[in-house]
């Protein structure tokens, strides 16, 4: 026998027709999910496969096999997919009305077409003043069409530049906006700089794009790129720097490239400037250049702002603390009177604790004793939600640190600083511990040095996202005096929320036994199948039936992590399927479906808009004329256009450590096996912290014991401790 029961391929067939609808298009990767109308057939197919950029309407040829999938039946799955742009009259309407063209929803495109037929696409290059001669088409909306289309060729040509490169993704338009027309000019010199410009655009994929140009594995300008990329990487793992025998082993592995030649770049680097070595804990280091020199700044000026005398004139504590007593009808605990004496009498000082331990009335009593001998008070937070927060609590005004620095869209950076500081003789800054190293040194190096600072946070909570953890390294240096509360309060030791993280930050399981009446639960759930179906139960129908809350807006999943069944990215398309399934009105853009009333969230900062990493909003509308989704941050709608929505995802779950600095009145934390690589002490517990009325935990209670009993945290490379104790 010759193996003639071997599994026959499928013939491979050629498939062509009109692109009725994208059901699904990947941003990352070019994957896509077509309803195809193919001639001879009728109803439209399903085609799967690959395209760099692909609108309804286009005519699509692709040749393949078909397959029936257990889920989704049968399905034509293309291994080569080309689109041209439509000449039937049908296809012409679809293609405009897509809402690819800011300008051009369903209405015109029928318009369009009725008026001009097929030769609407030469009309809108060649004669862009006829568009008025259609009802509803003024010069602003004109304008619109022309610029859409123009900008649509310049990117589609781009597109076509990447695609041959070997790039199926259509960040095309992220670089169109960063390079303009000169963008293939630009790629082709230097593609690596695509990974340092543009995001979603990484070191691997630049690099397939300079094998496709020719540039051999060995050249200097690959290996130099490949040590910033390593020490990026390093960077969103919240390191200033790494070891060098760390980051050559990182950066060889990484290019594949003999260590000779990594050294060498690495030598180019230093001597470019492009980073520094430096000793640390008896290791040579490398560090980024600016963040280096962020670090020896943040220290150099906290030294100056510590050594001085507060702004106002002394005050008696021992008269101050009575009177402060008697303005707020609260007593002060014996530690909280302490911590008065030291604040009154500093010029810089740190107040940490976790919840329940008086942060709050010890920080209003000292702004009501300081504000009565009149010097300028500045609240400041990292996000939205923390500054709102704090000023909920102070009765004061707060703001955002990136309003309080007047972040300049235009220019980059902030406006104020040292030529041009903040007008205040205390700065009150809460929730430092998600202040990373450049937004610290940006604050202090726009705070006069007269002025007294005063940072508030709780140090046990995972440190900040970006590089550095500058709060647990002032702590640890003793350079600035440090108030650290750890008395739980009455009021609060009643509730559960509190009791169970001060257990999980000393290393103890929460109590997780059945109390009715509590604001803290846990709900057993053996394997991820079943984790995924109580979850769903619990957030759908449990917490609203039982605590009268809405599942959208007052509760909040919090993941360990991104990936697997239970990570916030299945969890959210799961979450929307249970509360808001997806209708008729929908845009489909980088892998995500978006409808009126999804929870959303921005996922980098918008100056110009005023929204900002971790904002959550509300999809209010979507209008397919304009091509526009409006979301409502708190009452403020902000518009983006639908090649803007890479900067949102959906919200329903999000990971921890995008919810630092906000709390939710209800959150519900996945906790299994499954997130291994995340189980810490301190990502737990800044999860339960962030609950304000009921935390229910969903999982595995040997997956809890593993990240509370295990090490508090992973090791973060910075030097600034090392340059505050000088």
């Amino acid at each position: 026998m010759d193996g003639t029961n071997k599994a026959v391929a499928p013939p491979t067939e050629a498939l062509a027709g009109l692109v009725e609808r994208v059901t699904f298009h990947s941003a990352e990767t070019g994957f896509c999910v077509l309803r195809v109308k193919v001639r001879g057939q009728r109803e439209p197919v399903t085609v799967v496969g690959h395209a760099a950029l692909i609108s309804a309407g286009e005519f699509v040829s692709g040749s393949g096999t078909w397959v029936n999938d257990r889920t989704h039946g049968l399905q034509f799955k293309a291994a080569f997919l080309k689109a041209t742009a439509p000449t039937t009259l049908e296809g012409i309407e679809k293609y405009l009305g897509s809402g690819m063209i800011r300008g051009i929803g369903p209405v015109y495109a029928k318009k369009l077409v009725a008026a001009f037929g097929g030769a609407v696409f030469d009309l809108i290059e060649q004669e862009p003043a006829r568009l008025r001669e259609v009802t509803g088409i003024g010069p602003k909306r004109a304008a619109r069409i022309v610029g859409g289309w123009a900008e649509q060729k310049v990117i589609r040509e781009i597109m076509l530049f990447l695609h041959s490169n070997g790039v199926g993704t259509s960040r095309a338009v992220r670089i169109y906006k960063t390079y303009g027309p000169k963008a293939v000019e630009v790629v082709s010199e230097n593609p690596y700089r695509l990974a340092r410009d543009i995001r979603g655009i990484g070191f691997r994929t630049a690099d397939q794009i300079a094998a496709k140009l020719g540039i051999e594995p060995t050249a200097m300008i690959r290996v130099q790129a490949g040590i910033s990329f390593a020490l990026a990487e390093a960077m969103e793992e919240g390191h200033c720097g790494l070891p060098e025998t760390e980051l050559v082993a990182l950066a060889q592995g990484l290019l594949e490239v003999p260590e000779a030649l990594v050294g060498k770049a690495l030598a180019l680097e230093l001597a470019a400037g492009e980073v520094v070595a430096d000793m640390l804990e008896g290791q040579r280091c490398v560090f980024l250049t600016g963040l280096y020199r962020a670090e020896r700044e943040i220290a150099e000026r906290l030294h100056r702002l510590a050594s001085g005398a507060p702004p106002w004139p002394a005050i008696e504590t021992e008269k101050a603390i009575p009177w402060v007593e008697a303005k707020t009808g609260l007593t002060l605990a014996e530690s909280q009177r302490d911590a008065m004496r030291l604040a009154l009498g500093a010029k810089a000082l740190v107040i940490t604790g976790g919840p329940g331990v008086g942060k709050t009335t010890l920080v209003n009593s000292i702004l009501k004793v300081v504000a009565a001998k009149g010097p300028e008070i500045a609240l400041c937070a990292p996000t939205g939600r923390a500054a709102k927060r704090l000023a909920e609590s102070t009765g004061r005004e707060a703001t955002t640190i990136h309003r309080l620095l007047e972040a300049d869209p235009r220019e980059g950076g902030f406006k104020r600083n040292d030529t041009h500081p903040l007008e205040c003789d205390l700065l009150v800054v809460d929730e430092t511990s998600m202040v990373d190293v450049p937004l610290m040194r940006a604050l202090l190096k726009a705070l006069p040095e007269s002025a007294a600072l005063l940072l508030v946070g709780d140090v046990d909570q995972l440190p900040s996202v970006g590089p550095g953890q500058v709060l647990a390294d002032v702590i640890a240096s003793g350079a600035v005096p440090v108030v650290r509360l750890t008395e739980v309060f009455r009021q609060a030791a009643g509730s559960r929320i509190v009791t169970n993280a001060h257990l999980i930050n000393r290393g103890k399981l929460p109590d997780l036994s059945a109390q009715e009446g509590s604001d803290f639960y846990w709900v057993e759930a053996p394997d991820p199948e079943t984790g995924m179906e109580r979850l769903l139960a619990v957030v759908r129908e449990r917490i609203p039936r039982r605590f009268g809350l809405d599942p959208i807006r007052d509760v909040q999943v919090l993941c360990p992590m991104n990936r697997g069944g239970l990570g916030a990215r299945s969890l959210n398309i799961e979450l929307q399927q249970a509360l808001n399934p997806p209708g008729e009105l929908r845009v489909e853009r980088f892998g995500w479906i978006f409808c009126p009333g999804d929870k959303v969230m921005q996922v980098a900062n918008d100056h110009p808009r005023e929204v900002y990493n971790g904002d959550l909003g509300i999809v209010r509308r979507i209008d397919l004329e304009e091509g526009e989704l409006v979301v409502d941050f708190d009452g403020r709608e902000i518009g983006y256009g639908f090649d803007e929505l890479d900067e949102l995802v959906l919200a329903y779950a999000t990971t921890v450590h995008k919810s630092q600095g906000s709390e939710y009145p209800a959150v519900v934390i996945p906790v299994t096996t499954q997130h291994y690589p995340m189980l810490q002490r301190n990502l737990i517990y800044t999860a339960v912290t962030r609950g304000k009325r009921l935390v229910v935990m969903v999982g595995q209670r040997k997956a809890l014991s593993i990240a509370v009993r295990g090490q508090q945290t992973r090791r973060r490379w910075s030097k600034l401790k090392d340059w505050l104790e000088r």
